[in-house]
């Protein structure tokens, strides 16, 4: 999951890409919003966090062109505003949630994967692919109820193909996905990922599967 931040306070927005970072999302992070029309042309995001006291742009005239520009990327709102028209000011111009500051990072993360739920369809917060299942708010992945031990980027990216079970994932979808822009992340990055994972899976039922010129599909093995 790719994140943007437009926060100008440069403590929070710092605190906020290291917070996001672990938890497996990689995040992009911009000072201003004048910035944000052209990072979203460039890229597609899963979520903005953003703050609406900005320096020259507003967040809210950020949110109204994001909005006129038919993106339907979910955008939480962060911010010290915290009057009943200022919220619904916000919400009417296109914003999903709306958490005021200061607020607890646990809480953050809670409102990020329920607005990530919503956004991809999923309502539960486990996902399930044979005997593998993932934990979304623990970030826990276990075979058959036992954890299985992974890096973060090993997590992140078998939670792609856990949700795409038995469909084509591609290694630029990867990419886009679990690289922030300071990143050194690469196909080939992918490929030492997708081997690791490869052996953990190893004697599970599951295993990943290389579609040549596409890339990589989560199938259940079939029983003999």
């Amino acid at each position: 999951m790719r994140v943007l931040v437009i926060e100008d306070d440069a403590t929070l927005g710092h605190a906020l890409q290291e917070f996001l970072g672990g938890q497996g999302y990689a995040v992009d992070w911009l000072l201003s919003g004048d910035r944000v029309e052209g990072a979203l042309a460039g890229q597609i995001y899963d979520l903005l966090l953003l703050d609406l006291n900005l320096p020259g742009l507003s967040g809210l005239e950020v949110l109204r062109r994001v909005r006129d520009g038919g993106s339907q990327v979910p955008v939480l709102i962060l911010t010290a505003r915290d009057g009943l028209d200022d919220r619904v000011a916000g919400l009417d111009a296109g914003a999903d949630d709306y958490v005021t500051k200061p607020f607890e990072l646990p809480e953050l993360a809670a409102r990020v994967r329920a607005l990530a739920r919503r956004h991809t369809g999923q309502a539960q917060t486990i996902l399930e692919c044979g005997p593998l299942s993932f934990d979304t708010v623990g970030r826990q992945i276990r075979v058959d109820g036992k954890r299985l031990a992974l890096s973060v980027r090993e997590l992140s990216v078998l939670e792609m193909l856990m949700a795409r079970p038995g469909r084509v994932v591609t290694k630029q979808q990867i990419v886009n996905s679990l690289s922030a822009w300071d990143a050194d992340f690469s196909e080939n990055a992918v490929e030492v990922y997708v081997y690791r994972l490869r052996k953990r899976l190893d004697g599970t039922g599951t295993s990943i599967q290389t579609v040549r010129g596409f890339g990589y599909l989560l199938d259940v093995d079939r029983a003999p």
